[in-house]
């Protein structure tokens, strides 16, 4: 069973996802589950230097009242999930695009969900700007990547062609939004469900894998 995670790195409903999703497999595990997180930057047009986070907020909430309201359930969703969120701490909305292609790297070395959740952590929890290139080699480190290796990647141009076209395709598949959990390229979980409908989907794959694999082959 294979399952591809569309997600963005400045995405709280996608951190909130990852956990309850986290929650499914501890529940039920799924040994010979692969799974790989995919780019889609909600912010394709950001500036690659990012943004201060006030202008953010004023450009897409129309200031700090309307961005409280928009965050008021993201805050409570992840208190459930033991996320303390800390929006306050973020002096800056980074462009993501650096952030994804170290998690496509790191995908590489076999250490993609590690890295996915350090970034996570740090831009949500810590305010730290993960559109900053230092700031990304620190990540990698902390996630267990080489960083002399991280830093020779993002200073290339490595990956950036295959992590815009996957970030097209997902667009061009009807995607909109972030997280979207698609299971052997071919079920769609969109959001940040709760753990019983993550369960469901898993339940109904594996029973499918399981009824082609008794079929008898033609002409048997």
């Amino acid at each position: 069973m294979h399952l591809d995670i569309v997600s963005d790195t400045i995405c709280p409903w996608c951190y909130i996802g990852k956990r309850r999703f986290e929650r499914a497999l501890a529940a039920q595990p799924q040994p010979e589950l692969t799974v790989l997180w995919r780019p889609f930057q909600l912010n394709p047009d950001m500036p690659p230097e990012g943004m201060a986070r006030k202008d953010y907020l004023a450009a897409k909430f129309g200031g700090s009242e309307g961005a409280e309201h928009a965050y008021t359930p993201v805050q409570e969703a992840g208190a459930g999930e033991s996320i303390p969120f800390d929006f306050e701490a973020m002096p800056r909305t980074p462009n993501t695009l650096l952030s994804h292609r170290l998690i496509r790297w790191a995908g590489e070395q076999g250490n993609q969900d590690a890295l996915v959740e350090t970034l996570f952590k740090a831009y949500f929890t810590k305010g730290r700007d993960i559109g900053d290139l230092d700031t990304l080699v620190e990540l990698a480190v902390l996630a267990g990547a080489d960083g002399d290796a991280a830093r020779r990647h993002l200073e290339s141009e490595e990956g950036l062609r295959e992590v815009q076209a996957e970030d097209q395709l997902a667009r061009q598949s009807g995607i909109n939004g972030v997280p979207a959990f698609i299971l052997n390229r071919k079920y769609l979980i969109s959001g940040a469900q709760p753990p019983e409908a993550f369960l469901q989907a898993l339940t109904q794959v594996r029973e499918e894998e399981e009824a082609g694999a008794e079929m008898p082959a033609a002409g048997a």
